[in-house]
């Protein structure tokens, strides 16, 4: 998404309702900010928006169907989309949200498509593609976006790089964000007389092996202590690779296995060897929770070493009381953040796992021009020198980071905008069983081997993955 700023932080804030009272529904609330004419700026670099009074796609209401609405405001208190605001105050646009739940979108979608009455657009994950648009659901965005264009700079490479087919890009491409670190409590690592994280990391000395002689030394499961705590430990430290079990070829347009790759192999040892050590919270014995029900939680503590999972463990969070219950004190700057570790018999870089933001375009959308227009107000904004300085002025003015933390998240926002980036596809249709199979290690109990799990998988793996290629070339040439 855009980046969305707390409305107390505006210089301007302007609450108009725009349901009626006595409503019963959810009231949403106009947001109005005002802030310095960044359009000036951004124009100097040739980064312009379509002029108001002719952009295709202006003065047009779009239908959004989502499992949660973030474009309106239903109190004073959350966070404002700014790129939405942009497409509404530049444009006049609006957007209707469908509400669906997270189990039933993709069969609403389709029965609305069905039914001859899609809505525009949805969210844009990586588990939509190349599924959803094989069965239907979304459509090709070529005819509406220019990726050369100034404005949509370092998304082309994204775009052709993951999420691009025959030369036809499958989304709107309004930002990348990391998906992948490692969060930890810097009192708990002084308290054990472990090295830092971060300095390892910047002195290039953060590696697997570091990791895990810390884990070991740490964790102590008859006192409760386990090194790692969350839901995607196995699938973030695979990140490091540089590479994934199924990967999509940018040059063929074909999805190829990387079952044999050696790096995969070091990774599923070191997994392997994690799992007998009992350094993961045995969430699968536990009735699938986590160690204090949270991913880091029993950081503060002392019960969990590492958060190494998805960004969006710390992204999500919007307070500072929530964020120290989980991992510590942020006035003591206790909370650290660094990348994955490296492979020490790697190529010597750092590889960080990273997601798109932007929409799909739903198949048959009566509204295209309007959805790309409010795409490429929502990427104005994410590069909008104003914006970017009020979201650094909420995380450390409100969350309490320090201006170390800043520079590292900012740092792994750098990476995963570079070519350290990679994207696992996490729903591939049949191949998505074998990639889990693979990945997931028996749930950490008595761990398979490498050996045995290609043996085990290869074959299905394989066939999967040609089915899969198949039903592409077939939806390409229809």
């Amino acid at each position: 998404m855009s980046k969305r700023i707390f409305a107390i932080l505006l210089a301007v804030l302007m609450i108009t309702a725009l349901v009626g009272c006595g409503s019963k529904k959810r009231q949403p609330i106009q947001l109005t900010l005002s802030s310095e004419d960044s359009e000036a700026i951004l124009a100097a670099a040739g980064i312009v928006l379509p002029d108001a009074e002719t952009a295709p796609g202006a003065n047009t209401s779009i239908q959004y169907c989502y499992y949660y609405d973030d474009f309106h405001n239903y109190s004073e208190d959350e966070l404002v989309q700014t790129g939405y605001w942009t497409f509404q105050q530049k444009y006049h646009g609006d957007v209707e949200w469908i509400e669906t739940t997270w189990s039933d979108i993709n069969n609403d979608i389709a029965n609305l498509v069905l039914a001859g009455n899609p809505p525009d657009f949805s969210r844009a994950w990586e588990s939509s593609f190349p599924n959803n648009f094989i069965n239907g659901l979304y459509q090709p965005v070529d005819e509406y976006i220019d990726y050369s264009e100034p404005l949509w700079s370092g998304m082309e490479y994204f775009s052709d790089t993951f999420f691009s087919v025959g030369g036809r890009p499958y989304m709107f491409l309004t930002d990348v964000k990391n998906n992948s670190m490692v969060l930890y409590n810097r009192r708990i690592f002084n308290e054990y007389g472990f090295d830092d994280p971060a300095e390892l990391y910047y002195n290039n000395e953060w590696t697997w092996d570091e990791m895990m002689d810390m884990a070991l030394d740490f964790c102590d499961p008859d006192d409760g202590r386990y090194a790692f705590n969350g839901w995607h430990t196995d699938a973030t430290f695979l990140s490091s690779t540089g590479t994934y079990l199924v990967m999509l070829d940018a040059e063929s347009g074909k999805f190829v296995s990387n079952v044999d790759d050696p790096r995969l192999e070091r990774a599923a040892s070191w997994l392997s060897d994690s799992g007998k050590n009992d350094l993961p919270y045995p969430m699968w014995s536990n009735g699938w929770t986590l160690n204090y029900g949270e991913e880091g939680g029993g950081m503060k503590e002392g019960k969990t070493l590492f958060a190494m999972g998805p960004a969006y463990i710390l992204d999500e969070i919007t307070s500072l009381e929530q964020e120290e219950e989980r991992f510590g004190s942020m006035e003591n700057e206790e909370v650290m953040i660094v990348p994955v570790p490296r492979d020490p018999n790697g190529d010597g870089e750092y590889y960080i796992d990273s997601i798109p933001m932007g929409y799909c375009l739903v198949k048959g959308a009566r509204r295209p021009e309007a959805v790309a227009l409010l795409a490429a107000c929502e990427r104005f904004k994410i590069i909008d020198p104003t914006v970017i300085r009020i979201d650094d002025k909420q995380k450390m003015e409100v969350l309490k980071w320090n201006q170390e933390m800043m520079d590292m998240w900012k740092h792994m926002y750098d990476l995963a905008n570079s070519h350290s980036t990679i994207v696992q596809y996490s729903d591939l249709g049949s191949v998505t069983t074998y990639v889990g199979n693979m990945i997931g290690f028996n749930n950490g109990e008595n761990p398979s081997t490498w050996a045995e799990l290609k043996e085990a998988n290869k074959e299905s793996l394989e066939y999967a993955i040609d089915e899969l290629n198949a039903e592409l070339a077939t939806y390409n040439a229809e």
